[in-house]
């Protein structure tokens, strides 16, 4: 079977430690091709504080230099709302029907599938896999619990059996990182060392909007 793809989105304002420890800790266990795709127009919060453009700066320098993380900038290169499952369409199609697709969700973006746009054709299009702390439930709608009570997978090898279709708990490393207080140390002149990749430290320019903007999410 071909090689898994997952998929992990976000503003990504800016990405920080949490976001890249969470996506390579799900690389290794599914070892998956993983890509982040970095949102345009998020629907369900209000806009990045940075560009698209100076978004995807922040992404390209910190993704530079290891060869287990890529980028997937579709989002950022369609107009309008950037709907989760206009994606998956898009990369469903390049990829074929047989290589096995995963969206890697958070624990609270996972609880609030049913707010979003088209959400139970997401199952028709790629596995979810569920990014949590060891031993923490989730908890969910009634709705969505119907929903994915019977496509539930205990294992990798259980998940990737199929294209698409299952739900896998992934447990990770808990950072509990905030782009929300990272943009506000920013703000007050501090420096948010040991929360954001040295590479985003080192050039100054990358982090240069966040130090004049209000906050956004």
């Amino acid at each position: 079977m071909a090689r898994p793809l997952a998929l992990f989105g976000g503003t990504f304002d800016p990405v920080h430690l949490g976001h890249l420890r969470a996506v390579w800790e799900a690389a290794e266990a599914l070892q998956a091709e993983v890509k982040l795709m970095p949102v345009a127009l998020p629907p369900h919060r209000p806009p990045p504080v940075a560009s698209a453009r100076q978004r995807l700066a922040m992404l390209r320098a910190v993704l530079t230099g290891q060869d287990r993380l890529g980028l997937d900038t579709r989002e950022l290169d369609r107009e309008g709302p950037s709907w989760s499952v206009d994606s998956l369409l898009e990369v469903r199609r390049e990829i074929g029907s047989r290589r096995p697709l995963v969206l890697l969700l958070g624990r609270d973006a996972f609880a609030g599938l049913p707010t979003w746009h088209r959400w139970r054709q997401l199952f028709e299009l790629a596995h979810l896999g569920v990014l949590t702390r060891p031993g923490v439930p989730i908890r969910v709608s009634e709705e969505l619990e119907i929903e994915v009570a019977a496509r539930r997978r205990d294992t990798v090898s259980a998940l990737l059996e199929q294209a698409a279709g299952g739900v896998l708990t992934i447990p990770i490393t808990a950072l509990d990182i905030s782009a929300t207080h990272i943009r506000a140390l920013l703000r007050a002149g501090q420096e948010p060392r040991f929360l954001l990749p040295d590479t985003l430290l080192v050039d100054p320019r990358l982090l240069e909007v966040y130090r004049h903007r209000g906050d956004g999410c």
